[in-house]
């Protein structure tokens, strides 16, 4: 096979692999974002966060929500939920950012495939 097909096929099958662990570690950091209280689900994002946020700035001390499978349910240590929320979030992001860094700098099919 000419080296330069050889090379182009070799970048192709790095950048599918590339590819396909982003999505990866985007799918795990997806579901690593998922809050469980009382029964209900919710999806820790920056709204919820700045939303719980902005309530307690309020001084609010319990909240309504509606979590993400439509339940509304009442939060009644907003301070707490928000701590939680923020840790869970915070977790994510941190292994979200570790796992990207490290396939960012390996260069080889092998090293990726092996995180």
């Amino acid at each position: 096979m000419d080296e330069r097909l050889e090379k182009a096929l070799e970048f192709s099958n790095f950048m599918v692999t590339l590819d396909n662990q982003k999505r990866v570690i985007q799918e795990v950091f997806n579901q690593n974002i998922i809050f469980y209280h009382n029964g209900c689900q919710f999806t820790v994002t920056k709204e919820l966060l700045c939303f719980c946020n902005m309530l307690i700035d309020r001084n609010q001390n319990s909240v309504v929500l509606v979590d993400d499978n439509d339940i509304p349910i009442e939060i009644e240590n907003l301070q707490k939920f928000l701590d939680d929320i923020l840790d869970i979030y915070y977790s994510a992001s941190n292994k979200f950012f570790a796992d990207y860094a490290q396939i960012k700098n390996n260069r080889k099919i092998d090293k990726i495939v092996d995180l």
